[in-house]
């Protein structure tokens, strides 16, 4: 009998199945966009309440943009070697064995996007009620996750412009506040330059514990790797989108953390979840609160957006390969997943409704992260077992680009298990379940042709 480790894309003629249309800004701009979220503008009052500075505040951004830096080198080069849809499912599945990409499919095609979705969209829905007082945040939540999947399943066209359009004005919003504050804002009492207080901040438990906060702020930056089907010269673009992508976001964390401490009191920010309104308020007076808000809004708006389009194509990638999923690959004539978008659709909605968002994030935070970990090593791995394997980019600084990453990351699972040991527990029990899935996947039909004759191909 044939297995599921035997399985492949299969050779449907559908339109729009093979059509690479993505260019590389595009992808470059959903990789922006998945990253800057809402991560930026709410963590550093929580920074600031145990690391009172600036200096080490703004190490604790750069540290954090190198770590995923390293990672996105790592990715450019297995998104270049096997440039098909489906991030870690397709990576994990090649590097190891079908059942281990399985388990990473399984989790993002289930949970994996559909919870940070929800809860962007609720966090658009609270944001726009300080904007608009009054106005229910559920109802706006789902109002935009509809609206924004309309607008995927339109088509591959209209998504890409969506796509740039909605992260070019975000991109534009957040050099403005930049702009605004270094002109208008007032100047505190503080220091950029490094002291000798600073070694002890940044070698401090806090500074750890933070970093894995910005870590997660950072999140994103393999978006274009799930896509990677519907990139044009995948080869050349992924590579180039991914690092442009997290180059470009470390520049704009940075530049806004510095911004928020030169224009307003630590004081004032230490302990606050809404810290961008704080120095909004500051830079602008008490009309900032609602500038600030609404340039929040729009980031958002953005990153639904981009995540609306990236998790469907996990669902759509394993439902070439598995006959039980097959509907879920069906593209419609436009270009898009029409089935794995509204399954998507259906989840969020859900997610939102009952309010259970942010404890299936909490949950699964630790087996998303192990996913990007085992991608990682997977260069490493590669390197040995298969190294005449055709690889149009390398990593640069390897190996030690990939090492900075698996350290970083492999702190964060620690953390991760000791904070939050029922979580991540939770979380991988959740995500061995796909295991019973798969071993019942093994006893129906293949679809499409050998793996092992194609996956490298």
């Amino acid at each position: 009998m044939t297995t599921a480790a035997t399985i492949s894309a299969p050779t449907s003629a559908t339109p729009g199945l093979d059509a690479r249309t993505v260019s590389t800004m595009t992808a470059t701009a959903l990789a922006v966009a998945d990253m800057i979220g809402i991560g930026v503008f709410t963590s550093l009052g929580f920074q600031v309440a145990s690391i009172p500075s600036a200096f080490s505040v703004l190490m604790l951004w750069i540290v954090g943009g190198i770590a995923a830096l390293c990672g996105a080198l790592a990715y450019a080069e297995l998104a270049a070697a096997f440039p098909r849809s489906g991030g870690e499912y397709n990576f994990l599945t090649r590097i190891y064995h079908p059942a281990v990409g399985f388990l990473a499919g399984w989790i993002s095609a289930t949970l994996g996007f559909s919870a940070p979705i929800a809860l962007a969209a609720m966090a658009f829905g609270e944001y726009f009620k300080g904007i608009v007082p009054g106005a229910p945040p559920l109802l706006l939540g789902l109002a935009v996750v509809w609206g924004v999947t309309l607008v995927h399943l339109s088509g591959i066209k209209h998504s890409s412009k969506f796509q740039n359009i909605s992260t070019i004005i975000k991109g534009a919003l957040i050099l403005a506040l930049i702009v605004a504050g270094l002109a208008y804002g007032v100047p505190q009492p503080i220091s950029f330059a490094p002291s000798a207080i600073d070694t002890s901040y940044i070698a401090s438990a806090p500074f750890a514990v933070s970093l894995v906060f910005v870590m997660y702020a950072y999140s994103g930056w393999n978006a274009a790797t799930y896509i990677a089907g519907e990139i044009r010269e995948p080869a050349v673009s992924l590579p180039r989108s991914i690092i442009a992508a997290t180059l470009i976001v470390i520049s704009c964390y940075v530049a806004l953390n510095a911004v928020f401490l030169y224009t307003t009191p630590i004081s004032a920010m230490a302990g606050q979840l809404d810290v961008a309104m704080v120095a909004g308020k500051h830079i602008f007076g008490e009309f900032g609160g609602m500038i600030v808000g609404a340039l929040i809004c729009i980031g958002l708006i953005s990153s639904v957006s981009a995540m609306t389009w990236i998790g469907p194509r996990v669902t759509m990638a394993m439902g070439k390969d598995y006959a039980l999923f097959r509907p879920l690959s069906i593209m419609s004539k436009n270009g898009v997943p029409t089935y794995a978008i509204l399954l998507q659709l259906v989840i969020v909605s859900l997610l939102l409704m009952t309010q259970s968002f942010e404890a299936v994030l909490d949950t699964i935070q630790f087996s998303l992260t192990l996913c990007s970990f085992l991608a990682v090593l997977g260069v490493i791995v590669l390197r040995w077992t298969e190294p005449n394997l055709p690889r149009p980019y390398k990593t640069w600084g390897y190996p030690f680009t990939p090492l900075v990453f698996l350290g970083v990351t492999a702190f964060m699972m620690y953390h991760l298990v000791v904070e939050r040991p029922l979580q991540s527990l939770a979380g991988l029990a959740i995500m061995l379940t796909g295991l019973a899935v798969y071993a019942y996947l093994q006893r129906r039909p293949v679809v499409g042709q050998d793996l092992n004759r194609t996956q490298h191909g």
